[in-house]
Order: structure tokens, then C-alpha cells, then sequence
């Protein structure tokens, strides 16, 4: 039974890990992001050199040097939508950088390639031959089978350390992949805002246009 736990426990977070990682992959070099990792107009991620790689293609008679695009403006589709993004006066440089992305991928690193440190198993402070291998649910800590029988913890509700972690891990690993999904949804909503924003200041802009066209026009008499 606590095999077909365990088995079950490391099936979940592998696949919940797996999920993860296809988020953080860009469709362009089908690697894992390298900062900086840039977000288009249409919540879409690349890595920054990915799009400049794509904006040097799609506009294969501007200058560059040393392998970056100088020219500014311009324009490129998104890979993944085809949405075409179109650049301001900072190219490349001027799309905004996703921190949050970066930020998960640091930490998605770190977690996988963390060794496992079998020879540094806690020990029991109460039973100094026992190692600690179970939680307790109650008290929410780490604790030993003798704590359990004997000990402290014999009227607690307890589980297999190992169970508990793989369970908490796996729940981290669906909160940062809905944090990511959260990100790109405000960013989103940011987009939308600043798309109103825009249209609203052109708005303003020709009704002040016109309010001083009329106001000339009645200054001049009419004529």
C-alpha cells in the first residue's frame, strides 16, 4: 500500500513538473527561456535573442551589427499566434522584459537539479537512533515512529514524510504553474488598458484639434 502511495505521489509531481517546463519552453529554439525573457503584445514569451533572430528575418535589409539588429521600429509575427507585433523607436529592447517568468525559471532549475541528500537524514532529537520519517499532521512537523508509539505524537494523526513532501510539492508546482497563467492573463488585462489609454489620448488630442480649429475660425470672423 505505502509503495503504491509513494508510486502514485512521484507520478503526479513528475507530470505536474512536466506541465510546468512545456510552460517555460519557447517555440522558437525549443529550449527552456534564456533570460531575458521578453512578452509580446499578445502575452506570448521568447527569449529576447529568439526575437530579435525573428525580426532580423522578417527584416533581412536593415543594419546590424555584431549580430543585433541597430534598426529601430519594425515589425515581426508572433510565432505561436501569429499576432503581428510592431515595434517602437527600442526595437527588440523596447518589448517588456517578463520578470515573473525569469523568476520560475530560476527556480525550476534550482529544484530539479537539486541533489538528494540521503547521508544527511535528520535525526530525532528525543530518540537519537531514529530518524525522522513521518509527519504529523496535528502539530505540522517532522517527527520519528517512536514519537508516534511512545512518544509526544502518540495521539496524532500522522503520515509518511515522504508522502507529505512529494504532496506539497507537487501543490507548489500547480501554484506557480497558476501564478504563470495568472501573470499572463493580467498582462493581458495590462495591454488593454494601455490600448484604451492610447485611443483615449487620440481621442482627446482631435477633439482639441477641432476645438481649435473652431475657435480660429470664429476669431477670424467667419471669413
Amino acid at each position: 500500500m505505502s509503495t503504491s502511495l509513494n508510486y502514485k505521489s512521484f507520478s503526479k509531481e513528475q507530470q505536474t513538473m512536466d506541465n510546468l517546463e512545456k510552460q517555460l519552453i519557447c517555440p522558437i529554439c525549443l529550449e527552456m527561456f534564456t533570460k531575458p525573457v521578453v512578452i509580446l503584445p499578445c502575452q506570448h514569451n521568447l527569449c529576447r535573442k529568439c526575437a530579435s533572430d525573428i525580426f532580423q528575418a522578417s527584416n533581412p535589409y536593415l543594419p546590424t551589427r555584431g549580430g543585433t539588429t541597430m534598426a529601430s521600429g519594425g515589425r515581426f509575427r508572433c510565432p505561436s499566434c501569429r499576432h503581428e507585433v510592431v515595434l517602437d523607436r527600442h526595437g527588440v529592447y523596447g518589448l517588456q522584459r517578463n520578470l515573473l517568468v525569469e523568476n520560475i525559471i530560476d527556480i525550476y532549475k534550482q529544484e530539479s537539479t537539486r541533489p538528494e541528500r540521503k547521508s544527511e537524514q535528520p535525526m530525532c532529537e528525543e530518540h537519537e537512533d531514529e530518524k525522522i520519517n513521518i509527519y504529523c499532521l496535528n502539530c505540522e512537523i517532522p517527527t520519528c515512529s517512536m514519537c508516534k508509539v511512545f512518544g509526544a505524537h502518540k495521539d496524532c494523526q500522522v503520515a509518511p514524510l515522504k508522502n507529505v513532501y512529494q504532496r506539497q510539492k507537487s501543490e507548489l508546482s500547480d501554484g506557480i504553474a497558476v501564478l504563470v497563467g495568472s501573470n499572463d492573463r493580467v498582462q493581458g488585462i495590462v495591454g488593454q488598458l494601455e490600448e484604451t489609454c492610447r485611443t483615449v489620448e487620440e481621442c482627446c488630442r482631435r477633439q482639441k484639434e477641432q476645438l481649435c480649429e473652431k475657435f480660429d475660425y470664429l476669431y477670424s470672423g467667419g471669413n
